[in-house]
């Protein structure tokens, strides 16, 4: 008999500072994501001990709350399976009224030819991005993913001999896939979506690449955050479009500028949950003043969510596009992140209007993603593997970051300036005086040390100096060792650092404080 997966916990917020009493918020929190359709009929409920948490409560509170949903009946008891969206709540509860007028929009764009200039296309990517082991960025924990259930997924769909998996598949992707999706982003991240808005691709650069052809002309003014993420650069640049950097300060892109900058921009690729490289999270007023630039210029905002699973000592950030009323957000998000990179699949969430352009593009290009892997990938999340793999590897990133903060200040003292909120698996720290981190970088590449430059990510003349550091795929009892060898790879730096003490053996890292510099704007980092 096939077991009900494990209940996903919705983007509900929990404000301790409010006054309303914490069972009315887990309440109020879950109605309304029955009302909006992010849960749907029949959807099981977490646990309540789970559910506590996670949310960081007791379970009285909770309790509370899922007595008067049940009593109300949102809620419904299956004796022996748990608790469960009721079967009764109608799918057309959250439909407008008869004669709620609609909200104009600005016209849409079609489909766009694009140049090609690859001879602009950015080569030099640094050895940093070429190996395997300490410190290299974009690592997820492959050691504790579970390879011998995968293997049996995989091997399971492939004795099936199913025709379906084996022939030419829909171009949006295998069914089954984009509903376990579709229902994955609407409790996890708070996007407005259904199964038919969600496109299956190779990875989320396939995404970004194919947003690109669709979006943009030759000589389209796009918005970049600045400092920001190679890819999308190349991206741009082979579409033949006008590169905006835009700052980001401590509450994400400063959108003042950005339209200071184009105030009629064609588009904008941001990371607003956990901006790259920074590790800062775009502010709520950052986000609905985005939204409203994007309505009120008919602009498109394609957001890059890559790694949101991962959060610390805090609740994800709901989406940027579970705000947008508008369909002004293309969201792109990723498997390979949380899995392993060689997975390369990845899902796109497009307003209704542009999935016939995208299918047409995409047509023209690659077809579909292989039909076996998005059909063990299906497999994976129905049973509840994935639930679990992500909330197991949460915890194991977390105490990798704690042992990685740990051993940089027992090793490079207390002045460690670690920007950004504590998410993803990367850090970033910054360094001070004339310390160049490219050298560093480079040195601590031969000594198989995969450290970043920070300034590589800038397009701006006055880059910052600071070194990314990735902990996903290195295991916290290695960490004080790496660490300890990193210490020894900035010791020919100290010479070129005026403002490192004689008796400091490194680059004195900034100090940190609640008020940094980022991209020429003052900002908050920690």
């Amino acid at each position: 008999m096939k077991k009900t997966p494990p209940g996903i916990l919705p983007v509900i917020a929990i404000d301790r500072e409010c006054g309303k009493p914490l069972n009315r918020q887990i309440y109020e929190g879950y109605r309304d994501a029955i009302v909006e359709r992010r849960l749907r009929s029949g959807q099981r409920i977490p646990p309540t001990r789970g559910l506590a948490a996670e949310l960081r409560v007791s379970r009285l509170p909770v309790l509370n709350a899922f007595e008067q949903l049940l009593a109300e009946g949102y809620f419904e008891s299956r004796p022996g399976a748990g608790t469960f969206v009721a079967s009764s709540v109608p799918d057309d509860l959250a439909a407008p009224k008869p004669g709620t007028p609609a909200r104009p929009r600005p016209p849409r764009c079609g489909p766009r030819l694009i140049g090609r200039h690859a001879a602009t296309l950015r080569q030099d990517i640094g050895p940093w991005f070429k190996g395997v082991g300490a410190f290299s960025v974009g690592q997820p924990p492959v050691d504790q993913f579970p390879w011998d259930l995968w293997s049996r997924l995989v091997a399971r769909r492939s004795r099936s001999r199913d025709p379906e998996l084996v022939h030419y598949s829909p171009v949006m992707g295998f069914g089954p896939l984009r509903e376990a999706v579709a229902e994955y982003l609407r409790t996890a991240r708070g996007v407005r979506c259904e199964a038919s808005q969600v496109m299956i691709v190779g990875g989320a650069q396939q995404a970004l690449e194919l947003s690109a052809r669709v979006l943009l002309d030759a000589g389209s003014s796009v918005w970049v955050e600045d400092p920001g993420c190679y890819g999308v650069q190349n991206l741009l640049r082979l579409a033949g479009a006008r590169t905006v950097p835009v700052p980001v300060d401590a509450e994400g892109l400063v959108v003042a500028e950005g339209i200071a900058r184009s105030p009629k921009a064609r588009a904008v690729f941001v990371t607003p949950s956990h901006q790259f490289p920074l590790g800062v999270t775009m502010s709520a007023s950052r986000r609905l003043q985005l939204l409203d630039w994007a309505q009120s210029s008919g602009a498109w905002i394609i957001e890059d969510d890559y790694d949101s699973e991962y959060r610390y000592g805090q609740l994800p950030i709901t989406s940027l596009q579970g705000l947008d009323r508008d369909a002004r957000v293309i969201y792109v998000g990723t498997f390979s992140k949380i899995m392993f990179p060689a997975l390369r699949v990845g899902y796109v969430v497009l307003p209704t209007d542009l999935v016939r352009t995208f299918v047409a593009v995409r047509r023209a290009t690659d077809k579909f993603s292989p039909t076996l892997t998005q059909a063990a990938l299906t497999d994976f999340i129905e049973e509840g593997h994935f639930a679990r793999h992500v909330r197991r590897t949460r915890v194991l990133c977390g105490e990798r970051r704690a042992a990685m903060v740990d051993a940089l200040r027992a090793e490079l003292g207390a002045d460690v300036a670690i920007l950004g909120d504590p998410a993803g698996m990367y850090l970033t720290v910054a360094l001070s005086g004339r310390a160049r981190d490219r050298e560093i970088a480079l040195r601590a590449a031969r000594e198989r040390l995969w450290v970043a430059p920070l300034s590589e990510r800038y397009l701006s003349r006055a880059p910052r100096q600071g070194l990314l550091l990735g902990y996903g795929g290195t295991d916290a009892a290695e960490m004080a060792e790496g660490v300890r060898r990193l210490r020894e790879v900035l010791d020919p730096a100290r010479q070129t650092s005026a403002a490192t003490p004689p008796r400091a053996a490194a680059p004195r890292l900034q100090r940190s404080r609640t008020r940094a510099s980022t991209s020429g704007a003052s900002s908050s980092v920690h």
